[in-house]
């Protein structure tokens, strides 16, 4: 396509963003038309695809940082045939594939889920290292973002990962059209501002005039012929491109045009340029898995492991049985125990250090490229990647998040390391699977059961040892639970889960010795939970007593509770959770502090029967 028609498909796009826009009466033209010139470009002379075959290995990958400009999206793909002219009008209307912000769960050409800003350049590097170190395929990854965007730490987390891997294979596009939502950026269009950044950490460079389509494809072609390094492309454009009323002009962001068919008028009216978007090159097919025999660690019956260390031993496993799985980890891999799997496969491990955004974000790219992803960290540290677990769970990403280290259990090291929080936060993503074991063969069995589920799959564990209650071959589904304590003459019962589950086992010893027998449920599916276990729990026991190593919010007792909430009569409820700020103790004074072991457990027992006696 020469230039003349470039800059004529460049007005189409913003004709097409803008037509999108009026017909829903509402989105974002106006970022859309800054960014038109540099998709329009991208489409027709750079980018490889092959949009009847979405999956092909050879193609290269779009991601669409700045989600809010998914009309200029869409336009494109009506220009390369994927949709058609009367699909481009149900933008934003109820059942249209069109959503306000592209996800993968509608359209099989977008990638990720956008328009959390911030996620795109890291999502992309996660598609960038799969290409590099594991399809060794030729494509290529290309971002667009907005220059607001560039204001979010992940963005730089990314950058600096992309560099220390060398990823050539990326190249991020960043519109600098200076209008953020409410008024001018940081930087406004300082391009040296944004080339200085990417160049401190180690990316190379090009600015430009995005408006001239010949420079950018100069540019385009720049980066695509830099070795070792990513690039940037600056490129300088104006919000709402093309149109006097609105161009360059405040207030506007994310409305309509004031007057469409004016608007369209002025920019030279409804056309419908095609363009031939490149096939990308014959490229191998990934090949099949393998799934060899799945070989999960054994212990000895009451031999004391840790939970954490199970983890570390099965997913080394799990990886020699399977060539899709691989392991992330956030520098903390000698404690998570993600370090097995980095010992026996490391072309399947990707450090991201401590850069919890990135982590999360790798592991969604590599999902995307058809890999079965572990990333594991801290628990209390995930707090700080809970967004980008949120957009996985939109993007409908299969992601396995492994949360080490949880709960006051860990002792010495303060609240500052205590995951508390991390049940709730997992249980409320929606469609997640969230598992809690308490030794180590339920452990492993866990570990292998998520690499075959959908969505956000989240296995906190433990860093004190526990000892080995289940044999080798028992079995873990998930949805289920255990009971490990039962008689016809149970006073109530204790559901726990992980730690927990050994303090309720002592107590329930205790107890039985001063003769009051007591159900002890082992819990460790907190989300699906056991529903029918509880209710006939409650039926036959009349109190639940729930005891977890977790903030009362969100956490164990609040899954137990939803067994409950489908109009049938609600038991009594009652929970020894984590109620005040700890500070530094050992484990067991930890958890004695808490109010959640044997002793605790044992006493809130004896006062719940003695008043279901005075009652």
């Amino acid at each position: 396509m020469d230039s003349a028609r470039l800059i004529e498909l460049g007005q189409q796009l913003r004709v097409d963003s803008v037509r999108a826009a009026a017909a829903a009466g509402s989105g974002h033209p106006t970022s859309s038309m800054s960014a038109a010139d540099l998709v329009a470009v991208l489409f027709a002379r750079h980018l490889r695809y092959d949009f009847e075959r979405p999956d092909h290995p050879g193609n290269d990958r779009f991601v669409l940082s700045k989600g809010h400009a998914s009309p200029l999206l869409y336009a494109a793909y009506k220009a390369a045939g994927a949709i058609d002219d009367e699909e481009l009008l149900t933008y934003r209307t109820l059942g249209s594939r069109l959503e306000g912000h592209p996800t993968p769960r509608r359209l099989p050409w977008v990638e990720t889920a956008t328009g959390s800003l911030g996620q795109g350049l890291p999502v992309g590097v996660g598609i960038a290292l799969a290409g590099k170190r594991l399809d060794r395929s030729g494509y290529r990854v290309w971002v667009l973002c907005g220059d607001s965007e560039l204001a979010e730490g992940s963005v730089w987390e990314a950058a600096e990962h992309a560099a220390y891997e060398e990823l050539d294979n990326l190249t991020v596009i960043v519109d600098v059209n200076r209008l953020g939502q409410r008024g001018p950026t940081r930087h406004g269009h300082d391009l040296h501002a944004y080339a200085r950044r990417f160049q401190a950490f180690g990316w190379h460079t090009v600015e430009v005039d995005g408006h001239d389509v010949e420079a950018v494809d100069r540019a385009y072609g720049e980066a695509a012929s830099t070795a070792g390094q990513s690039t940037a492309i600056l490129a300088r454009t104006l919000k709402g491109k093309g149109v006097r009323d609105v161009q360059d002009r405040e207030g506007l962001h994310g409305k309509p045009l004031p007057d469409a068919d004016a608007a369209i008028a002025e920019l030279g009216g409804v056309r419908d340029l095609r363009v031939e978007v490149r096939r990308p090159s014959a490229a191998r097919i990934m090949p099949a898995v393998r799934s060899g025999p799945l070989r999960l660690p054994r212990w000895e019956s009451g031999e004391e492991v840790a939970t954490r260390d199970a983890y570390g031993r099965a997913l080394a496993a799990l990886g020699t049985a399977r060539d899709d799985v691989v392991a992330l980890d956030g520098e903390v891999g000698d404690s998570t125990r993600a370090e097995f799997f980095a010992k026996e496969h490391p072309d399947r491990f990707f450090e991201t250090y401590i850069a919890e955004q990135q982590l999360v974000a790798s592991a969604v790219g590599l999902a995307v490229r058809g890999r079965v992803p572990f990333a594991s960290s801290f628990a209390a540290f995930l707090t700080r990647a809970h967004d980008f677990v949120r957009m996985a769970a939109v993007s409908g990403a299969g992601v396995n998040v492994v949360g080490s280290h949880a709960g006051v259990a860990i002792g010495e090291d303060g609240p500052s390391q205590m995951g508390v929080e991390d049940l709730a936060m997992f249980r409320a993503v929606h469609g997640s699977t969230v598992l809690y074991p308490c030794d180590a063969h339920q452990t492993a069995a866990l570990v292998a059961a998520m690499a075959d589920l959908d969505g956000i799959r989240y296995l906190r564990t433990s860093r004190g040892k526990t000892p080995v209650l289940y044999g080798p071959d028992e079995e873990f589904p998930v949805g289920g639970s255990k009971v490990l304590r039962s008689s016809p003459d149970d006073r109530l019962t204790v559901v726990a889960a992980g730690v927990t589950v050994h303090e309720a086992l002592k107590a329930a010893d205790a107890l039985a010795a001063d003769g009051i027998p007591v159900r002890v449920i082992d819990l460790y599916s907190v989300k699906p939970v056991d529903r029918e276990t509880l209710r006939t729990a409650a039926e036959q026991t009349g109190c639940l007593l729930t005891v977890e190593d977790h903030h009362p919010e969100g956490g164990l007792g609040d899954a137990v509770v939803e067994a409950f909430l489908d109009g049938r009569p609600t038991p009594r409820l009652v929970r020894l959770a984590v109620r005040d700020m700890p500070g530094s103790a050992t484990p067991a004074e930890q958890v004695h502090a808490a109010g959640i072991d044997a002793e605790s457990v044992a006493a809130a027992v004896q006062l719940l029967v003695e008043s279901a006696v005075l009652r």
